[in-house]
């Protein structure tokens, strides 16, 4: 009743090989992105866009990049905070050096450098793995932190190591500075976010998708049956690097407009997206979207009951927020490992029974 694939049905293999091969499911991806496009831009404000939206949009990108590396190709990174760095001040950079050039033209750029970053520190995963791999990763995190917190090519010299957004526009509507548009900047960030989207989604359903997955399902195995280790591991490192320098130079363009890079790229900020695809699910990109969603609302949330409606202190509040965030990973480690995702699959699977659920 809910929803069903009664004479639903593929008469090709373009047909059956799409993305959404049920109507009931493109029909509602469709509703998304009208409602996404041309319905939120009209109806949010800056409170909502600097809360939620750009916070959720631009996280959903580093997860998707994140969720790449360790859901898809199984190696482990710890390096996503140092990672999201480099997109940032590659991006700053750029915007410095050639003002002339679009934004949006400086924010693709600083996803490729970031992907050139990460095929350097990827190049260890040839020989470690596992453990062994995340202390690399988290090595690079310290070390990329510490090189843009010392150099002070990479913030122009300012005296107070910080860097700072100049205003930029596209198609004449400012997009960086103090006087940009919610909407402006909702629709800036949601247009990477789609374009990152169909990209990781295509690539994982592809030749690259399934080797990266073979990798990591048994990689021994995986080379044996023709897949090359080398190739696959650092593509993996490479694309999850380029969607994370683009998060990374959106959080810091669009959404914060200065940074400090120890403050704004430390290993929290690592470990907040990596919290975000345990939660939201491996392996999966809706999982990568349900986990940018549920960690950047919950604080909201905990806030509007917490602190407006029941009048408990700040501090208890954001401890309360770490206490379920904590007591959530373990949960869907032990009892759902494939996270939001695979419980929304197994909803899915129950509406198409309805009324007879298993």
């Amino acid at each position: 009743m809910f929803y069903r694939e009664a004479g639903d049905f593929s008469t090709s293999y373009p047909e059956d090989s799409q993305t959404f091969p049920i109507r009931f499911d493109r029909y509602r991806y469709y509703l998304v992105l009208f409602v996404a496009i041309f319905v939120i831009p009209f109806t949010i404000n800056d409170y909502w866009v600097n809360s939620i939206f750009l916070p959720f949009l631009i996280y959903a990108i580093a997860a998707i990049g994140l969720n790449i590396l360790v859901g898809y190709c199984g190696q482990v990174s710890l390096g996503t905070g140092g990672f999201m760095a480099v997109g940032a001040y590659a991006c700053y950079k750029l915007m410095t050096s050639f003002p002339e050039v679009s934004m949006l033209i400086h924010v693709l750029i600083a996803g490729l450098i970031t992907a050139g970053v990460g095929v350097l520190f990827g190049l260890p995963s040839l020989r470690i793995k596992g453990f062994y791999l995340a202390v690399a990763t988290l090595a690079a995190q310290f070390f990329l932190v510490w090189l843009f917190n010392r150099v002070p090519w990479f913030y122009n010299y300012s005296a107070s190591g910080q860097i700072s957004a100049p205003e930029r526009t596209v198609f004449g509507i400012e997009i960086t500075g103090p006087n940009t548009e919610a909407w402006a900047t909702y629709l800036f960030c949601l247009a990477f976010v789609i374009f990152s989207a169909v990209i990781a989604r295509n690539l994982t359903r592809g030749a690259f998708g399934r080797k990266w997955m073979a990798i990591r399902d048994m990689d021994i195995a995986a080379e044996i049956i023709g897949v090359n280790p080398l190739m696959a591991k650092l593509s993996a490192f490479a694309v999850s690097s380029f969607f994370i320098g683009i998060s990374g130079a959106l959080f810091f363009a669009v959404y914060l407009g200065a940074v400090e890079v120890g403050e704004a790229f430390g290993i929290t900020k690592s470990f907040t997206v990596l919290f975000m695809i345990i939660i939201g699910g491996l392996g999966s990109i809706f999982g990568s979207f349900a986990g940018a969603a549920f960690l950047v609302v919950l604080p909201v949330v905990l806030k509007l009951v917490g602190v407006d409606w029941l009048g408990w202190p700040t501090d208890i509040v954001a401890h309360l927020q770490l206490v379920i965030v904590g007591a959530l990973i373990v949960i869907f480690l032990i009892a759902e490992p494939h996270g939001l995702a695979q419980l929304w699959r197994v909803a899915k699977e129950k509406l198409r029974l309805w009324p007879f659920p298993h």
